[in-house]
């Protein structure tokens, strides 16, 4: 821990963290391998996807109103399962390496979320990380159930996230668009701060979150499963800048843990369901 904790040019750059954090990671998945899957949004953009041996080879083709133009590309991917036929897929495009994106395939539902996480500077109003949010229907499998859905399900919860045997946090989720992070143990111990977060639902108990940090020029994706309040898991990747602002990681992760309270606001406080008051 730096000797000033509030001094946060002294704090790790994103590099730093990678030795070792990715140690509770899940063994890689090759269910995909072989196979497409096709994912169309409501403007009838597509984007093909076929999964190899470590590789995802894509094909968008833009809809209207949709103003990127068509590409096709093959990028290192690392897929995780996360439930039964749901999947997580993490690649980093080679052609604009200041993108990278986190696709998750719910082949019992049908549906797909992706999540675009893009890189740029810090301004007075916004993060260096952005997060676009996605949601498609996978055109070779038949609709069923309801497709991912912004949620303020984990309002109020304190979780215990442990990454390794050196790495350990603290989250708490704040509100819908905030959370606090407090590192127990590795080399952020006795940092803490609070940043922006956005959650969707996949399924019940099952939730993809998002945090962009203000200090350090990076953002994480996650997909969480809080289904046994005692044997919480995650897997997910940090993405972000060195301190020159160049490209530094791009690194997959996974964790354990358990839920350590729950915080019921009153009806007329709850900052899950903000109003005038």
């Amino acid at each position: 821990m730096p000797a000033n904790p509030s001094d946060t040019s002294t704090w790790l750059p994103l590099r730093d963290l990678a030795p070792g954090f990715d140690a509770c990671r899940a063994d890689l998945s090759h269910d995909l391998d072989g196979r497409t899957f096709t994912l169309v949004d409501d403007r009838g953009t597509r984007i093909g996807h076929t999964f190899g041996a470590g590789t995802v080879s894509w094909d968008y083709v833009p809809g209207a109103g949709d103003p990127t133009p068509p590409s096709a590309k093959t990028d290192d991917c690392e897929v995780f399962l996360v439930d039964d036929d749901l999947y997580y897929a993490q690649f980093h495009h080679a052609h604009v390496p200041n993108e990278a994106v986190s696709l998750f395939l719910d082949l019992r539902s049908g549906y797909a979320l992706a999540v675009l996480s893009v890189l740029g500077e810090r301004t007075r109003d916004q993060v260096a990380v952005q997060h676009l949010f996605g949601v498609s229907r996978i055109e070779e499998l038949a609709r069923s159930g309801q497709p991912p859905t912004p949620t303020s399900e984990l309002v109020g919860r304190r979780a215990l996230w442990v990454y390794s045997s050196v790495h350990a946090y603290e989250h708490v989720y704040l509100s819908p668009h905030w959370y606090t992070w407090q590192c127990l143990a590795g080399p952020e111990q006795g940092l803490a701060d609070t940043d922006e977060n956005t959650v969707w639902r996949m399924r019940p108990g099952i939730y993809v979150f998002t945090w962009r940090e203000k200090v350090i020029p990076c953002g994480s994706v996650t997909i969480a499963d809080h289904r046994d309040q005692t044997a919480l898991r995650s897997h997910g990747v940090l993405f972000g800048a060195d301190e020159g602002g160049g490209i530094a990681a791009h690194f997959t992760f996974g964790a354990h843990g358990r839920l350590l309270s729950q915080t019921v606001h009153p009806a007329h406080y709850d900052p899950s369901n903000p109003r005038e008051r």
